[in-house]
């Protein structure tokens, strides 16, 4: 874990196969979440983030596309980010273009 990892939400990755998402709960029940489409063994496809209202100016989006690209990071993949809001972080950050699918 990285050492800041305890100023980030607790977000869980739901695995269906060629498909997934992971997923805020806040204690309250609101849910944030950021799907994505697996496109054979080296390439995720994040095809869309929702965050409620409850959620809005946290970083709640933000730490679901980070949690992302660590995960794809840790496992040699690279994500193609068709999802508006997943395009312009990869822009906002150009550490993440490792990850990248070109």
């Amino acid at each position: 874990m990285s050492d800041d990892s305890s100023n980030r939400p607790d977000i869980q990755l739901e695995d269906h196969g060629s498909k997934g998402r992971y997923v805020f709960r806040s204690a309250a029940g609101d849910e944030a979440e950021m799907t994505f489409t697996k496109v054979g063994e080296r390439q995720v496809i994040i095809d869309h983030t929702e965050v409620p209202d409850a959620f809005r100016g946290q970083g709640v989006g933000l730490h679901l596309v980070t949690r992302a690209v660590e995960d794809a990071r840790a496992a040699g993949k690279t994500i193609i980010p068709l999802c508006p809001f997943a395009a312009s972080q990869f822009r906002r950050h150009p550490e993440w273009a490792d990850v990248l699918k070109r």
